[in-house]
């Protein structure tokens, strides 16, 4: 077993949530009728804001937590759009960079006509300017955080500059490993984050090692959340999609049902779960309820068409689990 962090969380002290990842433009698309590949079919399109970090930012801006938000986008229209919009729901975006002669990023979805995701591309090289060196340029910006969230689209140098600071400064770091591709990033980084939230093919990205054969939901709600536990990760939350939400820690446990919900678009749903459980553990609510309101977040959002509800609050969140 990996050797394990003390994460400590100040309630006390005020601050704010340090939000570092991606942002862009979500492009989507629900099929109305069994897809045809090699043809097109008929559909129900939509655009958004999107991005990992950009999503947990605005869902927690409006669970009423101070953001800051730390993103690359480029010195383009939609890039100006992104921040400007970002910023109107109360996320400051003051440090955000914009790249002269890049691209905002961008994320290409094709759902089935259950609202299954079928096929996603992304383009966030524009993130690759957030470098090592410019992460240590805010530092005071961790200095003042009682939080710090990482989007695995950074680069792995970047991410290791991020949490290395972070450590020493004694911020706690939640992480989301953004992708099957992308998961192994984090990898080296595992026993240094408090907060993890991924899914089950994520969970064997960063654990190679564990090949859990044929078993139920409720066996894998308790096995791989454990798995990254014995890698150092201070709390995991493994989403198992209409199997709920299984959650550790090195003493606890458990499993929370989904809440049976129309699946309207999924974009965003793990991050409305991210955003709701970081907010309940920093307003000192226990783990099981904080990832009970992460599950309602990801069901308010399931059934949004778009990456963030609009509606999100916490009197919603509990209205939805009465």
């Amino acid at each position: 077993m990996a050797r394990r962090r003390a994460f400590v969380i100040s309630h006390s002290a005020p601050g704010h949530v340090l939000v570092i990842g991606s942002a862009g433009l979500d492009i989507v698309g629900r099929a109305v009728e069994s897809l045809r590949p090699g043809s097109s079919t008929p559909a129900v399109l939509r655009s958004s804001l999107g991005g990992v970090g950009r999503n947990v930012a605005e869902n927690l801006a409006r669970l009423g937590t101070e953001v800051v938000f730390v993103t690359a986008v480029g010195d383009d229209d939609e890039g100006r759009r992104l921040l400007d919009q970002t910023a109107a729901v109360g996320v400051n975006t003051q440090h955000c960079l914009r790249v002269p002669g890049e691209a905002t990023g961008a994320y290409l979805a094709i759902l089935d006509e259950r609202g299954r995701l079928h096929l996603a591309l992304d383009d966030m090289h524009v993130v690759e300017s957030l470098t090592p060196e410019f992460i240590r340029e805010c530092k005071d910006l961790f200095r003042g955080a009682v939080a710090a969230f990482l989007d695995a689209n950074l680069p792995p140098r970047t991410l290791a500059a991020a949490v290395a600071l972070a450590r020493r400064l004694d911020v706690p770091v939640a992480a989301d490993p953004t992708s099957l591709g992308l998961a192994p990033r984090l990898t080296p980084l595992l026993a240094d984050i408090w907060l993890l939230t991924c899914n089950e093919a994520e969970v064997l990205a960063l654990c190679p090692e564990f090949a859990p054969g044929e078993t139920s939901a409720a066996e894998r709600a308790v096995e791989f959340p454990r798995r990254l536990i014995g890698k150092g990760v201070g709390i995991t939350i493994v989403a198992m999609a209409e199997a709920g939400v299984g959650y550790a820690t090195a003493e606890i446990s458990g499993h929370i049902p989904a809440l049976q919900v129309d699946v309207i678009d999924p974009t965003g749903a793990s991050d409305a779960l991210s955003a709701a459980v970081i907010f309940g553990l920093l307003n000192e609510i226990p783990l099981d309820e904080s990832v009970r309101l992460g599950v309602s977040a990801s069901a308010v959002t399931l059934r949004t068409r778009g990456s963030v509800a609009p509606s999100l609050s916490l009197e919603l969140l509990y209205e939805q689990l009465r």
